[in-house]
Order: C-alpha cells, then sequence, then structure tokens
C-alpha cells in the first residue's frame, strides 16, 4: 500500500493554507484508465435512459465519452440489467469505444456479483448493501453489534472475491440519506457516520488483501458532504490508507442551483488538494454534466505546487481551523445590520450601470413603480450597492445602503444610508470616519504592514477582503486565521473579481449554458462557497465585467442558498435521472418549480424512484418519488403520506400536504 500520504497540518490532512498541492492517494486500475496516484482528475457521468435499451445506453455513453468523460456509469437494479452491462459493452467494442463502464448497485448483492464479472467497475453502497434501511431505531450490545458486521462480512466476501479475480474495481459509495438503521442507531445522521459506514467495509476489503478501491462521501447538502470528506481522509490517514476519493454532491438539482451546489461541495474539496474523479450530478441530459465538471477540475491543472511566500504562514504555528467540523467565526455587530448574528449580506458594484435610469435597480431586487413613485423589494434584493464615484440622477430606495469612495463620500451633503469605502491607508491617516460604517479595503499581506498595526479598531468597522493569488482561496483563509489569532471580531465581506479571460477555454459548445454564466457561478460557488461553509465571511461581493448584473445577483444568492447561511428561495433536491427513473425527471422538475418556487426555505425532493427516494432527499420537508410507471409518492420528510399517487394528481395533491401543513403561500401574496 502506499502510504505516503504527504504533508498534514496539525489536526488536519491539507495545506490549503501555504500553497496547493494534491493530496496523494494510491494508484486503483479500472481498465485502461488508471485513477490516483499522479494521474489527471477524471470526469465522470451516469446514463440516464433503461439499462435494457441496449442501443439508447450505448448512444449516451458515446455521447457522454465525447463530451469528456473517462468513465461511465450505467444502473443495475437486477441481475438481468447486469447481465445486459455484457452487450452493451460488446456493442461500445464495436465502435471502438473502449471507455471503462462502472455498474451501479443498491440493494442487490447477485447483480453486483454478475457486473464485476462483466464492467471494469462495481459501485456499492454501504448503507444498503446486505444492511438495513427501513427508519427503524436499534439498539446493540457490543457483541450484537459485532455479530451484525459478521452477517455482513459473509455477504460482503463473495463480490471482494470476484473483483480480485477479474482485476474489477470497486467505488464504496456512502450516501448521507441512505446510512443503514444500524450505523443511524450508532452514530447518527452525521458525518461521522458517513464516515464509519465506508471505514467498515474498506476493512473488510482490507481483511480479504482486496485494495483497488474508491471511496465517496456524497450529500445533497454541500456542508455535510465537505465534511464527511474531509473526516474521511482524517480517518484513513490515522488507519495507513489513502484510497482515491470520488467527489459529487448527490441530487444537486437543475440549472444555476445545480451548478453553484456542486460548485461549493466539489470546488472546495478540490482547493483542498483531494479528488481523484468528479462526477457533477445535474438534472439535465449526462453529456451536459462532463463540461460542468470539466470547468471544476481545469482550474488546478496549472495551479499544481504554485505555493505561495513560505513567510506568509507558518505550517506550524498559529490558528488551524478545525476542517472536519462547522466552526463559525464570532463577528461583532455593525449598525444593527451586518456581522454578529446577522445572515450574510450581498454587495454588488453599479457604478458601471446606467444611473440615470431607476428601471436599472431591478437587476438588484428593487422593482421601480412610476405611477407610486416607489420601489418594490423581493426575497433577492441585495443589501449594498457600490458606486465607486459615480452619483445617480434618481432618488434610491430607502432601505437600499449605498457605498461610495471615501473621496467621493467625504463631499456628500446627505449621509443618510451612503457609507466609505476607504484604503488601510486613507482610513488610518484621517479622522474623518462615518458613524456607522466604515469599510476598509484589505488583503491577506496588509496585516503584516504598518497601516495594519496604526488600525483603531472601533464598532464601526466591516472589512472588505480582496485577492489577487491563484490560490485565492488559501490567501484569503489565512487572513482568517490571522484575525482569529489576533482576536480582532471585525465582521468581513469576501470579495472576488473575475476578469473575462478567466472564462475563456474550449467548453462553450458542450454547456447547457452561456460558458461565462456557467463559469461564474463555478468559480465564484467554489471561492465564496468554500470559505462560507468553514463559516468564514459576514458577505460576499462577486465583481466582474464578463457577466450581466442580474446574473452576478442570482450567482450570490444561490451561493449564499447552497451553503445555507441565507435562505432566499425554495431549495430543489432533485436527482440527476438514471436508468430507475420512472418519469421524465427534467420536465416533472420545471413544473414543480413553476408552482413552487414562491416557497422560500422550503426544501423539495424530486426523485426517479424509490432507490433515490427517502434516503437521498433526507433533510428534505416534502418528497415526490417515482412509485412505479404513472405512480408517484408523495413523502412529508421521511414519511409517507400518499402512495401511488397517478402522476396527473400528484403536483395537485402535493400543494395540499403543503396547504394542510400550514406552509403554503398564495403567489399574490408574496
Amino acid at each position: 500500500m502506499n502510504t505516503d500520504v504527504g504533508k498534514l497540518l496539525p489536526g488536519g490532512y491539507c495545506n490549503s493554507l501555504s500553497h496547493y498541492s494534491r493530496y496523494l492517494t494510491r494508484e486503483v486500475t479500472i481498465g485502461d484508465v488508471p485513477m490516483g496516484a499522479n494521474n489527471p482528475i477524471r470526469i465522470q457521468s451516469m446514463t440516464t435512459v433503461d439499462t435494457m435499451d441496449t442501443l439508447g445506453s450505448v448512444e449516451q455513453t458515446i455521447r457522454m465519452v465525447d463530451a469528456g468523460c473517462d468513465y461511465v456509469r450505467i444502473t443495475a437494479p437486477s441481475i438481468k440489467e447486469a447481465n445486459n452491462l455484457a452487450e452493451i459493452k460488446k456493442q461500445l467494442r464495436l465502435r471502438s469505444y473502449n471507455v471503462p463502464l462502472i455498474a451501479d448497485i443498491h440493494f442487490t448483492p447477485n447483480a453486483a456479483e454478475a457486473a464485476a464479472r462483466i464492467v471494469e467497475k462495481v459501485r456499492i453502497n454501504p448503507g444498503n448493501y446486505a444492511d438495513k434501511k427501513k427508519f427503524n431505531e436499534l439498539t446493540y450490545t457490543e457483541l450484537e453489534y459485532q455479530n451484525e458486521l459478521e452477517r455482513i462480512y459473509k455477504k460482503f466476501a463473495p463480490l471482494v472475491k470476484i473483483c480480485k479475480e477479474y482485476g474489477t474495481a470497486m467505488r464504496i459509495g456512502t450516501n448521507h440519506g441512505s446510512l443503514s438503521d444500524r450505523i443511524m442507531s450508532q452514530y447518527g445522521d452525521t458525518p461521522k457516520g458517513m464516515v464509519e459506514s465506508a471505514m467498515e467495509f474498506i476493512r473488510m476489503c482490507e481483511d480479504l488483501k482486496y485494495y483497488n478501491l474508491v471511496i465517496s462521501m456524497k450529500s445533497s447538502n454541500p456542508q455535510v458532504m465537505i465534511q464527511a470528506y474531509r473526516l474521511l481522509v482524517e480517518k484513513m490517514t490515522e488507519e495507513g490508507m489513502n484510497y482515491p476519493l470520488h467527489l459529487g454532491v448527490t441530487e444537486a438539482g437543475d440549472g444555476e442551483d445545480g451548478r453553484i451546489k456542486s460548485a461549493v461541495g466539489i470546488g472546495t474539496l478540490l482547493e483542498d488538494g483531494l479528488g481523484d474523479t468528479v462526477r457533477v450530478s445535474l438534472t439535465e441530459e449526462p453529456e451536459f454534466e462532463a463540461p460542468v465538471a470539466m470547468a471544476l477540475v481545469n482550474r488546478y491543472v496549472k495551479r499544481a505546487e504554485s505555493s505561495m511566500p513560505a513567510e506568509a504562514y507558518s505550517e506550524n504555528e498559529g490558528v488551524v481551523l478545525p476542517y472536519a467540523t462547522y466552526f463559525k467565526r464570532e463577528t461583532k455587530e455593525v449598525n444593527n445590520f451586518i456581522g454578529g448574528s446577522m445572515v450574510p449580506r450581498v454587495l454588488v458594484d453599479i457604478s458601471r450601470q446606467n444611473l440615470r435610469d431607476p428601471y436599472t435597480l431591478m437587476s438588484v431586487g428593487y422593482r421601480y413603480d412610476i405611477l407610486l413613485d416607489k420601489y418594490h423589494m423581493g426575497d433577492q434584493s441585495v443589501d449594498f450597492v457600490y458606486l465607486a464615484d459615480s452619483l445617480p440622477s434618481f432618488t434610491m430606495p430607502a432601505n437600499l445602503k449605498q457605498v461610495y469612495n471615501y473621496n467621493t463620500w467625504v463631499g456628500l451633503k446627505d449621509k443618510t444610508n451612503i457609507h466609505p469605502l476607504f484604503s488601510l491607508e486613507e482610513y488610518v491617516s484621517t479622522s474623518n470616519h462615518d458613524p456607522a460604517i466604515n469599510f476598509i479595503v484589505i488583503n491577506n499581506d496588509d496585516i503584516a504592514g504598518e497601516a495594519f498595526g496604526s488600525l483603531q479598531i472601533d464598532k464601526t468597522l466591516v472589512f472588505i477582503l480582496e485577492t489577487n493569488s491563484e490560490h485565492g482561496m488559501a490567501d484569503q483563509r489565512q487572513f482568517f486565521c490571522k484575525l482569529i489569532e489576533l482576536g480582532i471580531d471585525i465582521p468581513v465581506v469576501i470579495k472576488r473579481t473575475y476578469n473575462p479571460s478567466e472564462f475563456k477555454g474550449p467548453l462553450g459548445d458542450l454547456m447547457s449554458v452561456e460558458e461565462p454564466v456557467a463559469k461564474l457561478q463555478l468559480y465564484a460557488g467554489t471561492d465564496l462557497g468554500g470559505l462560507l461553509t468553514s463559516g468564514l465571511g459576514d458577505g460576499i461581493w462577486i465583481d466582474s465585467e464578463a457577466s450581466d448584473l442580474d446574473r452576478i445577483v442570482s450567482t450570490s444568492f444561490g451561493i449564499l442558498q447552497a451553503t445555507r447561511s441565507r435562505i432566499s428561495k425554495t431549495e430543489y433536491i432533485s436527482c440527476p435521472s438514471c436508468g430507475r427513473t420512472l418519469f421524465d425527471l427534467q420536465e416533472t422538475t420545471q413544473l414543480i418549480r413553476t408552482r413552487t418556487n414562491h416557497l422560500k426555505g422550503l426544501k423539495i425532493g424530486i426523485m426517479g424512484c424509490i432507490v433515490n427516494g427517502p434516503g437521498e432527499m433526507a433533510d428534505a420537508d416534502y418528497g415526490y418519488v417515482g412509485a412505479g410507471p404513472g405512480k408517484i409518492t408523495l413523502y412529508r420528510g421521511k414519511q409517507v403520506v400518499k402512495k401511488n399517487v397517478d402522476t396527473k394528481n400528484a403536483l395537485d395533491e402535493l400543494i395540499e400536504i403543503i396547504r394542510e401543513d400550514g406552509k403554503w403561500v398564495d403567489i399574490e401574496d408574496v
């Protein structure tokens, strides 16, 4: 076994406070495309057609490979589908496509054992492979628990022996929502339970001298997913393991929400150097998933070993964040509006917009009514607008706070709801400060400078944290660590600026939306989401001339929603579809969205079949799950409310359940 797992931070596993490098894993053989070690980060996706539709599976696989997939996964819910993988593989080889195939297994050991003789890799879920998920609360003595492990070992060992004989790789894929009753009873629905679920099966494999393993810790909640992967690596390191990691946010959803949620989870871990293969799960055609995964991964191809100055931070000194647990940095509340217990604030630059027209503010969530001469706000109305040195020729909304460069702010007579933006040097060199909020632009290097040493800290200060570093998240994370070490509780707005050149690349024709839009969502989702999921940041500011202002605003609120730090809309936990799906997921998701997207804060799970049913949508408030052809089962949380509802009535029935619970709001009342 390759036990060189790299240098570790105290209590951690990565060097994301100093420079970028990949966590070194062992190499795993998957057909002719090895994974892990120094191999490229591999891209994969999953077919959505019926596995028994051989031609459809072959053609969809070819589209996925042509879009950039290194591996293709195909569901095998029973031995019938598992055996048909041989025909699919044969037809692909006849067309000169040698892509390694992965069989996706749930519940059925005999299907896994058949598939392991055919394809290059099988994926099993320890939560339902020889274990049970019935939402029962169980109690075990130590002996009873060990007996259960021995029972699972006996059922699992035949698959391992077949994989060894045929050279087949295996992914042990834990899902947050499908932990077995045994694990739930022992560890709860926690990242620790996810990790232990996988570790039990890894230890069984090692006992059988089988090491061709890949591990995943997937969840629809990016924060849970991030914590689980980090905890897994710490646990593997403790036990001398370094198996490759498959990264993914399960049931991420469609469109902008799916891309942002995937970026928050996957991108954050890629920043830490974790991940050997990536699958982005979108409720779109699978060939559209690969370019999104490639856009996330390609940021790190040229970044490897791009070190920061060694003197910027010592790996052996100062504060080390508890990566595998959530830690919220405590800050003081400024002007009863930002910091402290307040939700993160959104700041955007409107200085380049038409400031002669009040309708310009539509893009930032303020709709102007010319008849009443008033503005209407929404759930995604920004909190601050930056105008630099430009003055609007119309009256601004009374509840929209404006920010101007200091030299312009000084000359304004009416400073109500108007606040200055200083450089650090400007602030310390003048006593002319705002009594409410003073924004100071700062970067990581400034803390070591003379101006920062002269800073008089008071209750009005808010930092705007910028970075020009290629490894920007690490640079900004260093800054937060230094503030914590110094005991400084000033709120921080995280700012990232994206130049149009950053969005250029070869993926444009393959994206389901315009490439600059998608990449803004992916890059900002990674850079800002990674800090927010670690409890860092009291606000965000995305700036880019490559994107329309309304896209910047929706991306900002989308990141806050994905990190569960500020809820401004309905959240849809929607599976990406596969051969088990019993209805048109894309069409159904859009239909449900059109009638429920005004229900702010509600989480609705939309699942194609019972395999991805109550488990995968574990933290959803309501669920819409395929139960059979033309039939839907409706859930309230994890509990079935109505079974086998006709598809044509299912959405109305779901809305009625929400209404009965007192959570329905008519659109005209929003």
